[in-house]
């Protein structure tokens, strides 16, 4: 059963402003893994379909309680299919709400990044 959505849109232009006048906000929004593709610097139109993806994840919980932007990671398949990895208190949150299942879509597109979130779960 669907508990939670969540959606949120993020303006790559600001955001990529954000991000070169407070360089340390790289480290306090996403893991190291988070921060590199292939070994590269990811750009900061990936950054933000993945801080838009963190902002969903939290919309559809409800409330951003519990929740550390570094619990809340965006990882990728093999075929760079993304998904949402939960790590220590998101994944007691998760747990507390009844969250068996976590889907995401990202896109990034023009001036936007987008994503989608749907969390499944048992009814409280």
């Amino acid at each position: 059963m669907i508990i939670g959505i969540g959606v949120d849109v993020v303006d790559l232009a600001r955001f990529a402003g954000v991000l070169d006048r407070t360089p340390a906000l790289r480290s306090r929004l996403f893991t190291p893994a988070e921060l590199l593709r292939d070994g590269e610097p990811r750009p900061a139109a990936s950054l933000a379909a993945r801080f838009a993806a963190k902002e969903a994840l939290i919309k559809a919980f409800g409330s951003s309680a519990g929740l550390s932007w570094q619990e809340l990671e965006v990882v990728a398949d093999d075929q760079r299919n993304p998904s949402l990895t939960l790590h220590a208190g998101a994944q007691r949150v998760a747990a507390d709400r009844g969250v068996t299942a976590v889907h995401l879509s990202l896109s990034h597109d023009g001036p936007v990044a987008t994503a989608f979130v749907i969390i499944e779960g048992v009814a409280a």
